[in-house]
């Protein structure tokens, strides 16, 4: 009787971009470890965590960076989404400006990330759909027109949230040039911690 063939693991490295108190930190503390706290400190600078999703015959392993949203921090955002398989541009569904934002930074990706990077949009705060000042219509029309894909998501609620990682887990690309036909174990292993780049910071 045949072994059942192993599970295939991939690893991505993810970023999360947007304004300043459009929910990032709580998007990923939800998906991460299930957690909700109403006032959540402001990350500085970014914060690393992992967590894996599991497809049908692979496991995806993210390794998510949560950037600061402050603008004084923009000038790092490069070092962060560089190498980035995948991104998140988070805005608040009840604050046009972090759409306008968001959509900067989508922008910005496409230029100088990844060219093959999956970008997913997310209107963060969908609780409070009642005080909504970004349509989803209108949110889901940018996305088509930009090739990207959006949801509309709630940390507080837990709405979304793992369907937004999983999403992208299902875009991303599965095959790898170490993938060997009867191969039954294939790891993608991480980067020796970051790469610093001393210099260029652009």
């Amino acid at each position: 009787m045949a072994a059942a063939p192993a599970t295939r693991v991939f690893q991505f490295k993810l970023v999360l971009l947007g304004d300043s108190a459009v929910g990032k930190s709580s998007l990923v503390l939800r998906f991460v470890r299930g957690q909700f706290f109403e006032y959540q400190e402001s990350t500085i600078g970014a914060a690393f965590l992992t967590q894996t999703v599991a497809l049908n015959d692979t496991t995806v392993k993210f390794e998510i960076w949560d950037t600061a949203g402050q603008e004084r921090y923009h000038s790092l955002a490069p070092m962060y989404y560089r190498g980035a398989a995948a991104a998140i541009v988070v805005y608040d569904i009840t604050n046009r400006d972090t759409f306008a934002r968001a959509k900067n930074w989508v922008k910005e990706l496409q230029r100088q990330g990844n060219p093959h990077i999956v970008i997913a949009l997310a209107g963060n705060k969908a609780d409070l759909a009642s005080k909504r000042k970004v349509e989803p219509e209108e949110a889901e029309a940018y996305a088509n027109e930009s090739g990207i894909f959006f949801m509309e998501t709630s940390a507080k609620s837990a709405t979304n949230v793992n369907e937004l990682f999983v999403e992208i887990a299902r875009k991303l690309p599965k095959s790898t040039p170490s993938a060997r036909p009867g191969g039954s174990n294939i790891v993608i292993q991480p980067q020796a911690t970051m790469k610093k780049n001393g210099c260029c910071g652009g």
